[in-house]
């Protein structure tokens, strides 16, 4: 009875330990899949999209209006007016304000009010203002212009009819997107030059530049920064680039889709969303390494992502599409606009 009882034992903590070790790899989470479709409609194109986990909110960009919608239910409850290209939204919830950047026309940022979402003004920025977030570290709203090659700063508070952007930051190339790491530095993707500029910015200037090869044209970007890993989206090649944000070494190059726009990170597992209808799971292996651990099926067109770490869920704009004609992409057919949302199977 009594070595019954250490065989058992014995057993229960090899089955223990094969679930952490399953954890760690990433093997326990590869269950995600579209949970839900808001059928949202409407007019205008897609980019960015932003979640407010405190308050369930969705920010998604629409060219010339940025829709607010409720996560909970999937329906619209604002539609800030006023853009010409509207790219992303930078949410300051300390500050009471939303950022929207505009590349259209000479370039523009325009400030909201996160409870009403009335506009309160706009602030003149470069052509092509398009990746934008907040760093709280340096207490600035982010903002990179492509055409320019530079990235913009300004402080939150902000007059939003009189303010103006700081002095910009060079960078040597175009950028696309970024991320922070909560320590006074920006990584930047410069798609151009196929490299992460690494942006201090106390000093207000580049300290780096990392190669992001085997992958190019690096586009999306995100972070994991407790362990210190960029998760690059890059187009051509297709890869999905895990860089030690620390020293440019180039830790994993994973398989993606066609037409990446977005990376994400949450809750151990990285994620690339690709226009092709490819969302990309990623979880880190034995070694050190990450691995794709899940390809999950989404709707063409879903390229860009944002990751709500209370829910667990991620939501992808899209809409229908006509047959595509030789050398163009699909048009959207009207009104079709919507949120795919993933989430976790339940066993």
């Amino acid at each position: 009875m009594f070595h019954e009882r250490i065989h058992k034992s014995y057993y229960w903590i090899l089955a223990i330990a094969i679930i952490l070790i399953a954890r760690e790899d990433g093997w326990s989470q590869a269950n995600w899949a579209v949970t839900n479709t808001f059928h949202v409609g409407g007019e205008g194109g897609m980019d960015y999209v932003t979640v407010a986990p405190d308050t369930h909110m969705l920010y998604v960009t629409r060219s010339t209006h940025t829709l607010v919608i409720d996560t909970t239910s999937g329906k619209s409850i604002a539609d800030i007016p006023g853009q010409k290209r509207s790219h992303g939204v930078a949410l300051v919830p300390d500050a009471g304000r939303g950022f929207i950047s505009d590349g259209g026309g000479n370039g523009a940022i325009e400030i909201f009010d996160l409870k009403s979402n009335a506009v309160l003004g706009t602030i003149p920025a470069l052509p092509d203002a398009d990746g934008i977030l907040y760093d709280k570290a340096t207490n600035r709203v982010l903002v990179v212009s492509g055409d320019k090659g530079v990235l913009m700063t300004l402080a939150p508070d902000v007059d939003p009819k009189n303010g103006k952007i700081e002095t910009p930051i060079d960078l040597g190339g175009a950028p696309e997107f970024l991320a922070t790491d909560g320590d006074g530095k920006a990584y930047i993707n410069l798609e151009d030059k196929d490299v992460v500029a690494v942006v201090d910015l106390k000093q207000r200037k580049v300290v780096a530049r990392w190669p992001v090869a085997p992958g190019g044209h690096p586009v999306g970007m995100s972070m994991d920064t407790a362990h210190h890993r960029l998760f690059i989206g890059c187009r051509d090649p297709q890869k999905l680039i895990v860089m030690d944000s620390l020293s440019g070494k180039v830790i994993s190059d994973l398989p993606i889709g066609a037409g990446v726009d977005a990376t994400g990170y949450g809750d151990s597992q990285a994620f690339a969303s690709c226009r092709d209808g490819k969302l990309i799971v990623a979880g880190a292996d034995a070694k050190g390494g990450y691995k794709v651990v899940q390809t999950v099926a989404t709707p063409l067109g879903a390229k860009t992502m944002t990751y709500d770490g209370t829910t667990q869920q991620i939501y992808l704009p899209t809409a229908e599409f006509e047959p595509a004609k030789p050398n163009s992409r699909p048009a959207a057919k009207p009104g079709t606009f919507m949120i795919v949302v993933v989430g976790q199977k339940k066993e």
